[in-house]
C-alpha cells in the first residue's frame, strides 16, 4: 500500500508547500476553514482539564493536576471533541515540540493555547492533519511575531488552506489510518525486540557481576560530586556545538544521541554552573525512567537535561562503566525496580541514589569484569542501535508519508476505496509513542 502511489493528472505550482498541488482542489485563507475557540470557562462551570502532550489532547487525572497549575481554573478555554489546539508559545526556542492536538474528549484547556473550529469545507480529521503537516514541515516556525516569536490567531487565519473535495478528504484520512496502522505494528514488533535484547544484556550483566565476591559501600562515598540538574528546560538551539542529554538520550547504557538536542554557548554556561560533566562522568536518569545510566564520552560538551544526575567517579575506587553495569545488573537494580512499582517511570530523589549499595572489589578487578562483559553485549547493543535507527527511520516515512498525501502529492483514491473503514482513530497517525518516551518528551508542556 505504500509503493507506486500515482500522482495526481493535473496539477498547479502552489508557492506555500513550494511543490505542485492538484487543480480542482481550492486554496483558501485559514479564516474561510477555520474559526478561532472563544468559549471561556466563566463561572467554572467545567472541571475536567484536558493537556497537549506530544501531539495528544488527554484528560489529566486529578492526582497529576500538582506543580506549575493555575490557583483557580476561570478563564480557561472550552473544548468539545473534534476542535484543534495549537501551543502558539516560544517558536524561536523550541522547535522540537509537537505542536498540534486533535480534541477526543470534553472539557478545558489552558488559554495559552489556540483552540480552533474547522469550519466551511474541512472536516476535523483533515484539518488536524493539514496543521500538523504545517509544524512538521517547520512552516509553523516561520508564521510567529514578536521576540520569542508568538503565535497567534490572527497568522492562522492568513494561513494559506489547501481544501480538497469532501469525498477526497475522507479518502485520505481512511488512507492514512490504514498505513498508519501497519507502521505501528512494526514499531511495535521493533520496540519487543529491543525490550528482549535489554533483558538478555541485563541477564548476562547480573550472573558475571553476581560472581564477584567482595564488600560493598554506599554509592555516595565511591563519588566526588553527585550533582542534581536544573529544574528548567534548557532552550533548543539549532545545529548549536552544546548538547542537553535527556532522559531519552538515555537508554540500556549508551547514549542515544538522536534523544538529545543541541543548544548555545550561554545557556551551556547556566546550565553547567554546578558541574561541568565531562568524559568518564555517568549520567543517570532520576525520573521517566528511573534507572537508565552511562559513561559521557569524548568529543562533546554536555549539560545535563531535566531529570538527571550527574556521577563524577572517584577513579582510585571504582571504574566508571563497571558502576554503569551494577546500575544494569548489580544491587542498584533491586532498588530500581522497587522504585518503579506500579508504574513505568518510578523516581529517585538524591539521597535515593547515594544511599544505593554497590560492590567495590580491587580496580583491576573491575576493570578484568568490563572487558568480559563488554564482550558479552556487544552484540545486543549493536542489534538494539540497529533496530532503535529502523524506528527512526519508520517514523521518519510515517511524517514524510502524510505530508505527501495531505498535500496530494500522490493519489491514494483508488487504494482508499479498497479499504475497510479506518481501523483506529486518526490521531495515531502523526503520534504514535509508547508511555515512557511521551512522559520523558513532554517536558514543561501543560
Amino acid at each position: 500500500m505504500f509503493r507506486d502511489l500515482p500522482p495526481y493528472a493535473q496539477t498547479t505550482q502552489d508557492p506555500f508547500w513550494s511543490a505542485p498541488t492538484p487543480s480542482h482542489w481550492s486554496m483558501q485563507p485559514g479564516l474561510a476553514v477555520l474559526q478561532e475557540n472563544r468559549r471561556k470557562n466563566d463561572g467554572l462551570i467545567e472541571s475536567r482539564v484536558l493537556s497537549l502532550s506530544y501531539g495528544r489532547v488527554v484528560v489529566k487525572p486529578v492526582e497529576k493536576q500538582h506543580g506549575l497549575v493555575p490557583d483557580s481554573y476561570e478563564g480557561y478555554q472550552i473544548l468539545d471533541p473534534g476542535d484543534i489546539v495549537v501551543r502558539p508559545t516560544d517558536l524561536q526556542n523550541d522547535q522540537t515540540s509537537i505542536r498540534v492536538g486533535h480534541v477526543k474528549d470534553h472539557g478545558i484547556i489552558t488559554s495559552a493555547y489556540i483552540g480552533l473550529r474547522p469550519t466551511g469545507g474541512w472536516s476535523d480529521s483533515y484539518a488536524y492533519l493539514y496543521l500538523t503537516v504545517v509544524d512538521s514541515s517547520k512552516r509553523i516556525y516561520g508564521m510567529g511575531s514578536g521576540l520569542r516569536q508568538q503565535l497567534g490567531w490572527s497568522d492562522l487565519k492568513r494561513m494559506p488552506c489547501l481544501v480538497p473535495p469532501a469525498e477526497e478528504q475522507a479518502a485520505i484520512v481512511k488512507y492514512l489510518a490504514h498505513a498508519s496502522a501497519r507502521i505501528d505494528k512494526t514499531i511495535a514488533a521493533k520496540r519487543s525486540l529491543i525490550s528482549l535484547l535489554e533483558e538478555q544484556k541485563r541477564t548476562a550483566v547480573s550472573e558475571i557481576i553476581g560472581r564477584i565476591k567482595g564488600g560493598n559501600r554506599e554509592l555516595r562515598h565511591v563519588l566526588s560530586q553527585l550533582v542534581d540538574c536544573e529544574h528548567k528546560t534548557a532552550p533548543f538551539v539549532e545545529d548549536g556545538l552544546h548538547w542537553i542529554l535527556r532522559t531519552s538520550a538515555v537508554r540500556a547504557g549508551l547514549i542515544e544521541w538522536s534523544g538529545a538536542y543541541t543548544t548555545d554557548a550561554v545557556s551551556y554556561e547556566s546550565w553547567t554552573k554546578r558541574a561541568v560533566p565531562e568524559a568518564g562522568d555517568v549520567i543517570f536518569t532520576r525520573e521517566a525512567p528511573v534507572g537508565e545510566a552511562a559513561v559521557i564520552p569524548e568529543g562533546r560538551k554536555v549539560a545535563l537535561g531535566q531529570r538527571t544526575v550527574l556521577m563524577k567517579v572517584r577513579d582510585d575506587v571504582m571504574v566508571p562503566q563497571f558502576l554503569v553495569y551494577q546500575i544494569y545488573g548489580g544491587m542498584p537494580r533491586a532498588r530500581i525496580l522497587q522504585a518503579t512499582q506500579g508504574s513505568t517511570v518510578g523516581h529517585f530523589n538524591m539521597d535515593d541514589i547515594g544511599w544505593m549499595r554497590v560492590v567495590v572489589p580491587e580496580v583491576d578487578r573491575q576493570h578484568a569484569v568490563v572487558a568480559q562483559i563488554d564482550e558479552v553485549v556487544q552484540r545486543s547493543d549493536e542489534a538494539m542501535s540497529t533496530t532503535r535507527r529502523e524506528i527512526a527511520l519508520l517514523q521518519e516515512f510515517r511524517t514524510r508519508l502524510v505530508a505527501d498525501v495531505v498535500t496530494g502529492q500522490v493519489d491514494v483514491r483508488a487504494i482508499a476505496a479498497t479499504l475497510p473503514d479506518a481501523p483506529e482513530s486518526i490521531d495515531n497517525t502523526v503520534s504514535a509513542t509508547d508511555d515512557d518516551l511521551e512522559e520523558a518528551l513532554s517536558e514543561g508542556e501543560e
